[in-house]
């Protein structure tokens, strides 16, 4: 897995006030079904667990999705657009909602209430988010190096 997508999957966990770090591993929950997932420090996903883009980037420049674009910031891989899904109910959320687009009603309004519900897991970084992978020697309670 490349480094800049495990930054995104560290920086999902971090943002999201249900996720734990404990030791090793980040604990929380699937966005959609709440299923137990794990992701280690280093952003490496354990099982299921895979990054979700709230808003879809295929979305970003689109007119119809404007209003939701500006809730988080415009870019694709703002902190508020990224969390924590297990592969199911992302890829198939991919090959639904997504693919209809902003236009499409249904598609909208389930992209809108997922990223209500990931506005309301926000929790700021304690730490940045490294954009290289290190060994860490000395972790802070998120897991980064101070």
């Amino acid at each position: 897995m490349r480094a800049s997508q495990k930054r995104l999957l560290r920086l999902a966990a971090a943002s999201d006030a249900e996720a734990r770090l404990d030791g090793e591993l980040w604990r929380t929950r699937c966005l959609h079904c709440r299923a137990h997932l794990e992701l280690r420090a280093d952003g490496e996903p354990v099982g299921a667990t895979s990054l979700e883009h709230v808003v879809p980037q295929a979305w970003f420049g689109r007119r119809e999705a404007a209003a939701l674009l500006a809730r988080v910031g415009g870019d694709p891989d703002d902190p508020r657009n990224l969390a924590l899904a297990c592969t199911g109910c992302n890829q198939a959320k991919g090959t639904t909602h997504d693919a209809r687009g902003p236009g499409d009603a249904r598609a909208a309004e389930v992209v809108t209430q997922l990223l209500e519900r990931r506005l309301a897991r926000w929790r700021e970084p304690d730490a940045p988010i490294a954009r290289a992978p290190a060994t860490y020697t000395s972790r802070d309670s998120t897991g980064f190096a101070p």
